[in-house]
C-alpha cells in the first residue's frame, strides 16, 4: 500500500482517504470546531499527504501515526494563523476560553509533566479551575454547578490562569 502511495497510485490514495478521512476529520474537529474550517483543513491535510508521502518512512512509525500528526499539526497551525486570530478577536469570552484551552491542551500534550509543574506556579484560585478543566475533564458549566462558583468567575479564572501559563511557557527554560 505504501509503495503504491509513494508511486502516486490514485486508487491507493482513494483507499487511504476512504479509510482515514473520518478519523483525521475527528482530530481536526477537536481542535478547530468551526465545521467549514475543519472540512477545508481536511482537504489541506490530504494535499499534504499526497505531496509528502514520499518522505514517510516505515521505520519511524506507523502510517496512521504519520497521518494523525499531519492532521493535528495542520489544525494547530490554523489556530495560530493570522486569519484565525483575527476571526476570534471578536468572539465572546466563552468561545475565547474554549479555543485557548483546546490549543493549549493539544499543543502541549507531550509536555504534560511540565504543564503540571507550571500549573503549580499560578494563582491558586485559577489553578483549581484549570485543574478541574484539564486534569478532571470538567466543563466550565460543570465547575460552576459542582463547586457553587458563578459561571463568570469560573471563566475569568480560566482565562487568567491560561494567561499566566502562557507567560510561564514563554519564559526561557534553563538548560
Amino acid at each position: 500500500m505504501i509503495d503504491r502511495l509513494q508511486q502516486g497510485d490514485n486508487a491507493a490514495f482513494e483507499y487511504l482517504y476512504d479509510h482515514y478521512a473520518a478519523t483525521l476529520f475527528g482530530i481536526i474537529k477537536r481542535i478547530v470546531t468551526k465545521e467549514e474550517d475543519a472540512v477545508n483543513l481536511l482537504q489541506d491535510c490530504f494535499v499534504k499527504i499526497w505531496r509528502y508521502i514520499g518522505t514517510y518512512e516505515v521505520e519511524k512509525g506507523s502510517l496512521a501515526t504519520w497521518l494523525i500528526n499531519i492532521a493535528r499539526n495542520t489544525a494547530i497551525d490554523h489556530t495560530r494563523s493570522k486569519h484565525f486570530i483575527r476571526e476570534t478577536k471578536n468572539q465572546n469570552l466563552d468561545s475565547l476560553v474554549s479555543i485557548e484551552s483546546r490549543v493549549l491542551s493539544v499543543s502541549q500534550q507531550e509536555d504534560t509533566l511540565d504543564l503540571r509543574q507550571l500549573v503549580l506556579k499560578i494563582d491558586p484560585s485559577c489553578r483549581k479551575v484549570l485543574e478541574w478543566m484539564y486534569f478532571d475533564g470538567l466543563t466550565q458549566q460543570e465547575i460552576s454547578e459542582e463547586y457553587g462558583l458563578p459561571l463568570g468567575t469560573v471563566k475569568t479564572r480560566a482565562r487568567n490562569g491560561l494567561r499566566e501559563l502562557r507567560e510561564l511557557f514563554e519564559q526561557p527554560k534553563p538548560v
